[in-house]
């Protein structure tokens, strides 16, 4: 299986979700911002970083890539789709994902080893985890804070859309403690914490990250 990894200029952990992908068990396949094709991946990850230099806002630019224009069309037709950070951000802005990501409540850029739990274990992008279990990812974000309008709020509670919550102390303010949400159809995940640098034991707080890109390969072999 073959899954694209998009690099933006200003993207910073494109090697390393490439890396993930490797360790998971798939052949990761190198998608630039400016492509008009998606080289016939199977998935798509969209990595964190500072695309565009995060000029504007945050994702706002990324949105328009060349690319993101197939990596849309390919996501309402069913494609998982995994945006990490700053991919996060871009899906939102890309309208595949509700809400919005604005700058940390304490206006600092953090770097944690941070606890979460799974909400959600039904998407492409969680089936190897189960509802409820608590995993420690590298979280790094200065624009993390996740917000919505109460209503959107309350529905993504109610239809089971938030993937995963912060467990202890909420690191950037994101309303309800949400840490990453999907859509409607469960192949389009948006996630703050990085999973790609919880792959290995050698580095990182340890390999809690590896079940989102063994989940997606176990989801399309599954179809």
């Amino acid at each position: 299986m073959r899954v694209g990894v998009v690099t933006f200029p200003g993207s910073l952990d494109d090697v390393d979700a490439q890396r993930a992908v490797r360790l998971a068990g798939a052949e990761p396949v190198a998608l630039w911002h400016g492509d008009h094709d998606l080289a016939g991946v199977d998935a798509v990850v969209l990595p964190g970083g500072f695309s565009y230099g995060d000029y504007l806002r945050a994702g706002a630019i990324a949105r328009f890539a060349p690319v993101m224009t197939e990596v849309v069309d390919a996501a309402r037709g069913g494609m998982p789709v995994l945006g990490i950070c700053n991919g996060f951000q871009i899906l939102c802005e890309s309208h595949l994902l509700p809400g919005a990501l604005i700058r940390n409540d304490h206006r600092r850029f953090g770097c944690l080893d941070q606890r979460v739990v799974v909400e959600n274990a039904r998407t492409a992008w969680t089936t190897s985890y189960a509802e409820g279990q608590q995993l420690t990812i590298v979280l790094k974000n200065g624009e993390g804070s996740f917000v919505a309008d109460e209503h959107t709020l309350d529905a993504l509670e109610a239809e089971g859309r938030v993937v995963a919550r912060y467990v202890g102390e909420n690191p950037n303010g994101s309303q309800r403690g949400i840490a990453g949400v999907t859509n409607e159809a469960g192949n389009v995940v948006g996630l703050m914490p990085h999973p790609e640098h919880a792959v290995e034991d050698l580095t990182g707080p340890g390999t809690d990250g590896l079940g989102f890109f063994t989940s997606v390969l176990g989801a399309l072999a599954s179809r």
